[in-house]
């Protein structure tokens, strides 16, 4: 018996490599669900912490959706991204977080929504939820 013949890979010269900052943003597809970890209790009854939600960036925000939103106006730098309930009032949109202790987050526009959150569940789960 005769040994297969390697099959050729072609090889094609690198182009500039793009910087950290381009390999950063196009990590995803701007339509790509990806996941996150919920952190903190502002969520809480409905969203425990360390509970990962699935974010569809595209999806159809609608009142009484959960998001994931874009804060211009933060103290701290590591706030500006927000999960909480989209709400409809009178005055405008609203972003309010399920737990009474934290205030709602007036936007001006629906703008500041970067994705709709289409699932959650607990981690290490799996095999519970085959």
């Amino acid at each position: 018996m005769t040994q297969p013949k390697p099959f050729p890979i072609p090889v094609k010269p690198a182009v500039e490599a793009p910087s950290e900052e381009e390999l950063t943003t196009s990590a995803c597809a701007s339509g790509e669900p990806y996941a996150l970890m919920v952190l903190g209790d502002s969520m809480l009854p409905e969203f425990e912490e360390g509970e990962i939600i699935v974010v569809e960036p595209e999806g159809v925000a609608r009142d009484g959706s959960f998001v994931i939103a874009y804060l211009e106006q933060v103290e701290k730098e590591d706030e500006r991204y927000v999960f909480r309930q989209l709400v409809k009032h009178p005055e405008g949109w609203m972003l309010k977080p399920l737990n009474p202790l934290y205030p709602n987050v007036p936007i001006d526009g629906l703008g500041a929504l970067k994705g709709v959150v289409i699932m959650k569940k607990k981690p290490g789960r799996r095999r519970a939820m085959k």
